[in-house]
């Protein structure tokens, strides 16, 4: 069996994952990145996006939005704002809040609203990180 680096994903409720896993993928704001065992020690932001790890032949997908990941002594840690697995999001609320933060936008743009085009650009990344996560099962 090949090295596993431990990967752990904390929100503000609890703790996610905890497990040692094959590799990690994750959206980082300078672009993603992956991270297998023995990597070399690094700090990064994570943007909203899909964040994967792989143990075995198994694959699994979390949608995480924003936050930070330390990568030291062989392990991985994801402090982010929310953490959902592809199975937990309801698809159908996802798209619903898609096509509202859309909405938003096209209503900022026209009232040159700043506040609410940044709220309503982050809420479309959320909705759609979560269709995507969904879709990758």
């Amino acid at each position: 069996m090949a090295q596993q680096i431990r990967l752990e994903v904390v929100t503000p409720t609890g703790a996610v994952v905890n497990d040692d896993v094959d590799i990690v993928n994750a959206p980082g704001y300078g672009g993603d990145f992956g991270v297998l065992a023995n990597h070399a020690p690094f700090l990064s932001t994570v943007k909203i996006g899909l964040l994967s790890y792989e143990k075995g032949n198994k694959r699994e997908n979390l949608m995480i939005s924003g936050g930070f990941c330390e990568v030291s002594n062989n392990k991985i840690t994801f402090l982010v704002e929310s953490a959902e697995y592809g199975t937990q999001i309801d698809v159908e609320r996802a798209m619903k809040a898609k096509e509202r933060a859309e909405k938003r936008l096209a209503q900022a743009a026209q009232n040159d609203e700043s506040l609410n085009r940044t709220r309503a650009e982050a809420a479309l990344q959320r909705a759609l990180a979560r269709l995507k996560t969904s879709r990758s099962m």
